[in-house]
């Protein structure tokens, strides 16, 4: 599943539940109990044990052809199981407080785990084949299809452990990680959290953070910390725990650090994200430390509070856009762009896709999840109406699209690395932001700017301090579990590292750490929004420059999906993320927008 953290910058004003669109499931499956559920869990069963009985221990001896169609008959049970999965999956994201989703939830998982313990020797077999004897067959053009899904496996094959060992670790996941984070998700979604007389959901609360009159800020931010300050031990548990499972495997597996399994999972030398991360701290008084002076001095204040940074400007008068209005916004920059890519993202507003719905239970932040080719993408939205929102619908919609066009790949082949899932939905950004942009007047030019300045640091800036966080905690925690107020250290240390000087933080913050879903579900995934707003922020300017047929390169690179590594996709524009100079290229294009608000004053 491909989430979008969205950080707490949406209105108080709300549409009505009735104005936003919900998505119908339909296309997975009927119902939890309908029968299509169980018939695709004993096909898929079948399926996997009829799978394991012809080809266990007999790979090394296929040719090339034979290999070949055994991996298509593999992609077919997986797609089968990533169908019931990904049903389940978005169930629980549309309610995970109530307990026969969650149950419905859970079996999923456990059957779906059950199922693949009967497929994973599929994946270590292929591993433990000799490279030239692997090559000898891929000389055969059926198999050569499947070269980069070989390629992708293969960089896993050094940390590979005994077949038992896997199988172990495979059946465990479920009353492991899957169920601690299980456990994070029910237990924020299940808050309330009590805000002038009434008692809001965490998401509703968070959204108040961006409000206009500071004492509601304030008001939520301090609610907030008192919320999460009371379930902090139970959140330093699930850290601790999460962290210190992570360190179990990292060692079985000998992983050099805590961040290296992500950075393989995400196609991705450690040392290019170095690269990327040392470049985005570095310039961290270059540009957070700069724009929140200035915005201080904008608001009138002599220090900013955590709950002024998303503040909106004194002149901001942002009013709620209609979703209809929304999604014209949106469409329209895509179609100037490419009718081609707006054909594909007409289809997820004139089909039920989208759930833009405000309700309780329902997952925070916004995500977009692929389900498998043979269905498509849906995408889950939290939706006030404010400018920021639309931006998160372009977001989310160039994931969809690109999830769309890269189905064409099929279920093995058609994901792509979290560094460049994140192409397509900020490309997708940028080109609805610049054609509100061309549109405004100077008044809200300005306003405009500083709104996308801040959505960059939310992007480029916080995340890769998450990411530094993330680090400190992984490396501290294989010395020993750390008390709730140690973490709060952590954070702090990285908050004021990264927003720098003009914050004066509150003792509460040091608890808002633990609101924070990705350090849960996908430790050290946080870098990827860097490295893709760095990357389109690249990509932009290249297509700024008319280069030559573009908009086709651009959407053969989406098509590709993970067929192809970053070095591939970018070498058609001329761009190349090893190299230093492109990374400050991707944050000259932010500097220069604090130098243009700079300038005007």
């Amino acid at each position: 599943m491909t989430r979008h953290f969205a950080p707490a910058d949406a209105a108080a004003s709300q549409p009505t539940v009735e104005s936003l669109p919900t998505w119908d499931l339909g296309d997975l499956y009927p119902a939890p109990d309908s029968p299509a559920v169980e018939a695709d869990f004993a096909k898929a069963e079948q399926a996997a044990r009829d799978f394991a009985a012809a080809h266990k221990g007999r790979l090394a001896a296929m040719p090339g052809s034979a290999l070949a169609t055994t991996i298509g008959e593999y992609e077919r049970i997986e797609e089968i199981l990533g169908r019931l999965m990904s049903y389940a999956q978005l169930l629980f994201s549309g309610d995970s407080t109530n307990a026969e989703v969650g149950r419905f939830y859970q079996t999923v998982s456990e059957r779906v785990t059950t199922i693949s313990s009967h497929l994973l020797f599929f994946s270590l077999e292929l591993n433990r084949l000799d490279e030239a004897a692997l090559e000898q067959k891929l000389a055969e053009p059926a198999l050569a299809r499947w070269r980069p899904w070989l390629r992708d496996l293969r960089v896993f094959r050094p940390h590979q452990l005994a077949d038992d060992l896997e199988k172990l670790l495979h059946e465990k996941e479920v009353t492991g990680r899957t169920a601690w984070s299980r456990l994070f998700d029910e237990t924020v979604a299940g808050m309330l959290v009590p805000l002038g007389g009434e008692d809001l959901t965490v998401s509703a609360v968070l959204n108040k953070l961006s409000d206009a009159d500071r004492s509601v800020r304030e008001a939520a931010g301090r609610a907030i910390g008192a919320a999460f300050g009371g379930n902090i031990r139970l959140f330093s548990l699930i850290t601790n725990t999460l962290a210190k499972d992570k360190e179990i495997i990292d060692t079985w597996r000998q992983y050099p650090r805590p961040g290296s399994y992500r950075n393989r999972a995400n196609m991705v030398e450690d040392e290019v994200v170095d690269a990327l991360v040392t470049a985005v701290r570095t310039d961290f008084p270059r540009l957070a430390h700069r724009y929140y002076l200035m915005k201080a001095k904008w608001l009138g204040l002599p220090k900013l509070q955590h709950w002024d940074r998303n503040a909106p400007l004194p002149d901001d008068d942002d009013r709620t856009i209609a979703w209809d209005d929304a999604r014209e916004r949106v469409l329209t920059a895509y179609r100037a762009f490419s009718p081609d890519l707006a054909e594909v993202g007409r289809r997820f507003f004139d089909r039920p896709w989208i759930d833009a719905t405000l309700k309780p239970g329902k997952a925070s932040g916004a995500f977009a999840h692929p389900t498998v080719p043979s269905a498509h993408p849906y995408l889950l939205l939290n939706y006030h109406g404010r400018t920021r929102d639309v931006m998160t619908l372009a977001h989310e919609l160039g994931h969809g699209v690109h999830q769309v066009l890269a189905g064409e790949q099929g279920y093995l082949m058609s994901g792509t690395p979290l560094t460049l899932a994140e192409t397509a939905s900020v490309f997708g950004e940028m080109l609805t932001f610049r054609a509100l942009l061309d549109a405004a007047d100077p008044k809200r030019r300005r306003i405009m700017l500083a709104a996308k300045v801040e959505d960059m640091l939310n992007t480029v800036v916080r995340q890769v301090a998450f990411y530094h966080f993330e680090q400190l905690l992984h490396d501290e925690r294989r010395s020993g579990e750390l008390v709730p107020d140690r973490i709060g250290e952590l954070w702090m240390k990285v908050q004021t590292e990264s927003l720098g000087p003009a914050f004066e933080f509150t003792p509460d913050y040091k608890v808002f750490w633990a609101y924070v879903p990705h350090f849960i579900h996908t430790p050290f995934y946080v870098y990827a929004y860097a490295f893709g707003d760095c990357l389109v922020n690249a990509l932009y300017s290249v297509f700024q420059s008319g280069h030559p047929g573009f908009q086709a390169k651009y959407l053969a690179m989406l098509r590709a999906g993970g067929t192809k590594r970053h070095k591939e996709l970018l070498a058609p524009f001329g761009l190349d993320a090893s190299d230093p100079a492109f990374w400050k290229r991707g944050l000259d294009v932010i500097a220069g927008f604090i130098d243009e608000l700079e300038a005007a004053g």
